[in-house]
């Protein structure tokens, strides 16, 4: 109980590709413009009068506890910058003095 074959399976037997499996190239476009997340948080860290975790959160969309993981993991760790933290008036406030080892701060 073979089925026949229609037109479709003669091509793709002779090498040609079906429309479905045919790979599709987007136009090479970037734009500089947009932003990545860390960026815009590390342009809030830089500012002089710093960040506190309020304001990224509402950068970034992120909550409070992943603001936290990525200023010491990221931040700190992975980037090497000194994070200054101090308390005023009942908020903390974060900003970035430079990086550990003397060179200027970059983002990866």
């Amino acid at each position: 109980m073979t089925k026949s074959k229609g037109r479709a399976s003669a091509k793709l037997r002779s090498g040609a590709k079906s429309r479905s499996t045919v790979k599709r190239t987007r136009p090479a476009v970037h734009h500089k413009a947009h932003k990545s997340k860390q960026a815009g948080v590390l342009a809030l860290l830089s500012r002089p009068s710093g960040a506190t975790i309020a304001a990224i959160m509402r950068a970034t969309g992120w909550q409070a506890h992943s603001v936290r993981g990525f200023l010491a993991g990221v931040v700190r760790k992975k980037l090497g910058l000194t994070l200054h933290s101090e308390k005023t008036d009942g908020e903390r406030v974060y900003r970035v003095i430079g990086a550990r080892d003397g060179a200027a701060p970059q983002a990866a």
